[in-house]
């Protein structure tokens, strides 16, 4: 038999939820037994004041208790609907065995045995409290890890190492609150606690709640210096031949601002290449957005091996050491639920680009 505390990360959730998310081995049917059988049960937490300091607390490991006699009397069966509280009591009547073999991760999800020979670099940290870790991400890194096969390190598992063991709880990590690609760089967003991030997340998917502004260094002359560009983007599942993203009336609404910075012209002996500071904000959130976007008015972003331009980019990989696609996500503006402000944060560029911004203005 187990007993354990609902902290504030592992509340606000229906009892078969958080079951199989403690149980990943469980199917559900097997969760359902569970409980119908009287394995499962729930006490609530009787004192609204003891619930007030567990919501204050950030303490949210989970914490095995030994339960006043007077307590004990309060468990009962819960249906699976049942949404559990801070400060609610689970008692999970399962052997020791049985208990750590259904919470071990699941088949289709294996623990990545990875070692972090790249930590969290602390001069990439924008922005941090106890509700919030704002990084300037690196290229180069995906945000989020590959399958149980991957050796190769992702922001978030840089991110939660960092971070510890402290904030983690029985269902919950710290997690992304949104993803920018391997190749990009710029501000990314981790949410230290559940609520925040639930909060986070659906501002993000209104697009209205959030400024995303971007910062890209492009190849070619924009016929306007400022402008909106408003082409619906479809997506192609398994593409090989083609582009993942197209311009195709079917797709889906995507809006971007666009204005530019600067302008400078590269001479290569044969030709000049105009290249273009270009500013950029998205309306929508779609995939590859802004890359499809600006290559679609005829400036692809310098370096972008899918939308740019090819023969371009060899020129500039081999004399100007450009290897990814040169954009960079510098501004955020977002409502921050655990200060109750509104928040604006800017990460500089990285120096690959400041690198070639000052190798262009000297041209």
């Amino acid at each position: 038999m187990k007993l354990f505390t609902i902290s504030q990360n592992d509340a606000e959730q229906r009892l078969d939820k958080f079951l199989k998310k403690l149980f990943p081995r469980a199917t559900r049917s097997l969760i359902y037994k569970f409980n119908r059988k009287g394995k499962i049960k729930v006490q609530p937490h009787p004192n609204p004041l003891l619930r007030s300091n567990f919501e204050d607390s950030r303490a949210s490991t989970p914490v095995s208790l030994i339960l006043p006699k007077e307590r004990e009397l309060g468990f009962k069966k819960q249906d699976n609907e049942y949404k559990l509280q801070v400060g609610d009591v689970v008692k999970i009547f399962l052997s020791d065995k049985d208990f750590d073999e259904l919470s071990k991760a699941s088949v289709n999800d294996e623990v990545r045995n990875v070692e972090l020979k790249v930590k969290l670099n602390p001069k990439d940290i924008v922005y941090e409290d106890g509700d919030l870790l704002v990084l300037n991400k690196n290229p180069g890194i995906n945000v989020h890890p590959g399958d149980h096969k991957s050796k190769e390190v992702s922001v978030i598992e840089q991110a939660q190492d960092y971070l510890g063991e402290k904030l983690n709880s029985l269902t919950f990590k710290p997690s992304l609150v949104h993803r920018i690609d391997r190749d990009t760089s710029g501000i990314l967003l981790i949410a230290k606690t559940k609520s925040l991030l639930t909060r986070l997340v659906n501002d993000f998917k209104d697009h209205k709640k959030v400024t995303k502004i971007y910062v890209a260094l492009c190849v070619g002359h924009a016929e306007k210096q400022s402008g909106v560009i408003d082409a619906p983007l479809r997506r192609i599942e398994n593409a090989t031949k083609e582009n993942k993203v197209q311009v195709d009336a079917r797709g889906q609404k995507a809006v971007t601002h666009y204005l530019v910075l600067e302008e400078y012209q590269v001479d290569t002996g044969q030709e000049v290449i105009p290249v273009s500071l270009v500013q950029a904000q998205l309306e929508t959130g779609r995939m590859h957005q802004i890359r499809v976007h600006l290559a679609s008015i005829w400036v692809p972003i310098l370096g972008d091996k899918t939308y740019g331009d090819p023969q371009k980019n060899s020129f500039f990989a081999r004399h100007y050491g450009i290897t990814r696609q040169m954009l960079h996500a510098e501004q955020i503006e977002f409502q921050h639920y655990g200060k109750a402000k509104k928040m604006h944060l800017e990460a500089r560029m990285k120096e690959d680009m400041l690198g070639m911004l000052e190798k262009l203005k000297r041209n």
